[in-house]
């Protein structure tokens, strides 16, 4: 059990709580153009970064525990490392390193997946089809067919879901076309089989659309979709038809004789779903894991298959029954040893970001640490695209968070808001502009309740986002698409996050200039030592330097 926090004697506790505030996806920009952060009216955000307490945290790469400074933060990673005040190993080089040593075909799920195989069914893999490393890396696809091949397996169908968020976003056939020349060198049989665009089918989070599930069940298992003879055809005919790009692509089923799909998945085939990061991977895996009790929508009839997650997606309802690869292995949470100490707490978020202030924060855990002093609260959010309602629920968010901070019940109060990574993501640069306006009125509402209550505010970001909309050569220069028009950007950027501290009672305890060169993963210390408690042992420091 994790141990109670120490008071620290040098420090005094604040009337009113510590609220820790995510702008999810806000980041430190460091091009001019394609800036939504900066180049949106949001003076109340520009002038505290500019008069209070400020220095940029990293939120990318190794400060965030993934395997380079190449690879982009994203909402998980940012979320475990804030709420357990240090760097874990992440799920993208716990995989690549479990492919690299061999040690995933050692395990029994691997067995398990090739000797089903081998026993007459079919091999399917399914997943994000890109090398954004959030959700994915399809040089782990790679790694797991050519072993398949090496082991005996000789009939594989590939399901293909669509990225454009965490890559370029009409790049699918950069990826289709040499997958395609590449796997005839496997085999005859090695072939794609469906697909669709992220954001239409299986790729849901949070309960939050089960009808993608649906439809992603309709055309990976039963074969029931479109019909096309090959995935670029695909792409190439849905791209012209509705102008969408690759995560809004519509479905389609690959049918080589036009009748028949070739890769619906049957009784006595395996699938491996090969997404390493849990959120949108846990509704497809309850739908092939759960019998009887599963009522979302009606399957039909279900087909009786081996199933394998790359990872265990929930630690604590053990979701799926069988994985690939044990995931970090988190413990001495912020919010475990707040618990412990007698800390009431608040969390909320709307539904896109509930999971992550919620089960990503507190290490991969389901449920509350304390019945009685945690309070969680999920505000549905609304079922559009985003940048038709940019503002998404930060004005319901708000008000739940001026409530509890004027109610004196909580000590610690955490909020995401997800406008700037959601609406950021649409590549929409007026709907980010607009999100970011919606975002400086609520900051405002909740600084005026922290100041009037004697409490402190942090603010800070899980990964930047919004701070960079279109995409930049590698001399920083603005890339254009065929038609001469700036190509948008509707991944996550590598730049830092605002690290921004409003302690309205400040008694010079610590210095104006805080702490700089640390990652998001400080946060934790750092709400801990405002809370007048010592940071623990082997936590990241915090940003605060104490005179």
């Amino acid at each position: 059990m994790t141990d109670k926090l120490l008071l620290n004697p040098a420090f005094t506790k604040r009337r009113g709580p510590v609220v820790l505030m995510i702008l999810d996806g806000v980041g430190l920009g460091k091009y001019a153009q394609g800036d939504a952060v900066l180049d949106s009216p949001s003076p109340f955000l520009h002038k505290l970064m500019k008069e209070l307490p400020f220095t940029p945290l990293k939120a990318h790469g190794t400060a965030v525990g993934l395997p380079s400074d190449e690879d982009m933060g994203n909402s998980e990673v940012g979320h475990n490392a804030m709420g357990c005040g240090r760097v874990f190993a992440q799920g993208a080089k716990l995989v690549s390193e479990a492919i690299a040593s061999g040690k995933m075909f050692e395990g029994e799920t691997w067995k398990k997946v090739v000797a089903t195989a081998k026993a007459g069914g079919t091999l399917h893999f399914l997943g994000l089809f890109s090398d954004g490393n959030v959700h994915s890396n399809i040089s782990h696809l790679k790694g797991m067919l050519e072993h398949a091949r090496a082991e005996g397996v000789s009939k594989v169908r590939i399901h293909i879901l669509l990225d454009g968020r965490d890559v370029p976003e009409t790049s699918a056939l950069d990826y289709i076309d040499p997958f395609e020349t590449y796997l005839k060198t496997l085999g005859p049989d090695f072939k794609i089989a469906s697909g669709g665009g992220r954001m239409v089918i299986t790729m849901d989070r949070y309960g939050a659309n089960w009808d993608m599930v649906r439809k992603g069940w309709e055309i990976h298992v039963r074969g029931k979709g479109r019909f096309f003879q090959n995935a670029h055809d695909a792409v190439a005919t849905l791209r012209a038809e509705t102008k969408a790009i690759d995560q809004d692509l519509p479905p389609f089923v690959i049918s080589e004789d036009g009748s028949n799909p070739v890769g619906p998945v049957k009784d006595g085939d395996a699938l491996v779903y090969f997404n390493f990061r849990g959120d949108r991977a846990i509704e497809i895996s309850q739908t092939f894991d759960q019998g009887a009790e599963f009522t979302h929508f009606d399957r039909g009839v279900k087909p009786d298959v081996f199933y394998a997650g790359m990872m265990e997606y929930d630690g604590d309802l053990h979701i799926p029954s069988h994985y690939l690869v044990n995931p970090p292995e988190i413990d001495r949470t912020l919010a475990e040893y707040l618990s412990n100490s007698g800390v009431r707490q608040f969390a909320v978020s709307e539904t896109q970001k509930y999971g992550h202030v919620t089960y990503f924060f507190n290490g991969n855990r389901s449920g509350k640490f304390s019945d009685t002093l945690d309070d969680y609260e999920e505000i549905p959010s609304d079922i559009v695209p985003f940048e038709q309602r940019p503002w998404m629920k930060c004005a319901q968010i708000t008000d739940r968070v001026v409530e509890a901070i004027g109610s004196g019940k909580y000590g610690m109060i955490r909020l995401n808001f997800p406008n700037g990574d959601m609406v950021g993501h649409t590549g929409n640069m007026e709907a980010v502009i607009v999100a970011m306006e919606s975002l400086d009125l609520c900051l405002a509402r909740i600084k005026n309740a922290i100041e009037a209550a004697g409490g402190v505010l942090v603010i800070s970001a899980d990964h930047g986002n919004a701070d960079d909309m279109l995409e930049h050569d590698k001399k920083g220069n603005v890339k254009f698409d065929k038609n001469g028009v700036p190509a948008r950007k509707t991944s996550h950027s590598l730049n830092p996050v605002p690290c921004i501290v409003f302690d309205p009672e400040s008694k010079g305890e610590y210095k104006h200039e805080l702490r700089e060169g640390l990652g998001i993963s400080s946060l934790a210390a750092t709400c801990i030592e405002l809370l007048g408690y010592e940071a623990p042992e082997g936590y990241d420091p915090g940003v605060l330097v104490f005179n």
